[in-house]
């Protein structure tokens, strides 16, 4: 096969125009259920649901299709306590001023602090790390291209797969966190990009109220 080979969209499915407007509003009403959640139950999770969901997120777009992204799930209890221990001595630091007081007056509304249970307690941890150079084939060392895009895409394609399979999340982003290249055994030249916390959320869950405000329609969009 040429590089530049094609091959017919065979999987597209169109839908009635009432039809997509209702799958698009159900949609709307499932994803606005999602909460980030800082409470969370030590009850496994299949791990099937943890790869359907990689799986999902794999099928994010990228630059040049180099899929510029590697997962790392965790859910062995000595790892996640090894990840807490160091993420929150990065924590500590942020929270004694590190961080700036601008920033720490916006996390206010959120009541966080240094201490992160949740990177224990919840069955599963996903470090998700963005790769400077890979290509598309093993081995390869080819640059990639607009990579915090591609990987932010994918997060949240993630993230969705996750909230549709009925799991709760956390994007919990300690800096730095070079160590969790250190303990997920990953090259020195892939950048930690987020920390997700994945699990059910505890029965005394709560998510802060400042969270549940969101923007307007007219606020985030602009129709010409």
């Amino acid at each position: 096969m040429t590089n530049n080979a094609l091959t017919p969209l065979a999987d597209f499915t169109e839908y009635p125009v009432e039809t997509m407007v209702q799958r698009s509003e159900d949609f709307y009403q499932q994803i606005k259920r999602r909460h980030s959640v800082r409470q969370f139950s030590n009850r496994p999770v299949d791990k099937r649901i943890i790869e359907n969901c990689i799986r999902s997120a794999g099928t994010a777009p990228s630059g040049a299709n180099h899929q510029p992204w590697h997962f790392v799930a965790i859910s062995d209890p000595d790892v996640k306590k090894e990840v807490r221990e160091k993420a929150e001595i990065e924590e500590r630091q942020f929270y004694a001023g590190r961080a700036g007081e601008e920033w720490l007056n916006a996390l206010k509304p959120l009541g966080t602090d240094d201490q992160k249970p949740f990177l224990e307690t919840a069955p599963w941890l996903i470090a998700i790390f963005a790769q400077s150079t890979g290509g598309i084939e093993a081995g390869d060392n080819r640059k990639n291209y607009y990579v915090r895009e591609s990987v932010g895409i994918a997060t949240g394609i993630l993230i969705d797969a996750l909230h549709n399979a009925g799991l709760a999340t956390l994007t919990h982003t300690p800096k730095p966190m070079k160590f969790l290249n250190e303990i997920c055994k990953r090259d020195a030249s892939e950048k930690p990009y987020i920390l997700m916390v994945v699990g059910y959320p505890s029965e005394d869950a709560t998510i802060p109220v400042h969270a549940t405000r969101k923007k307007s329609l007219q606020d985030i969009s602009t129709f010409l």
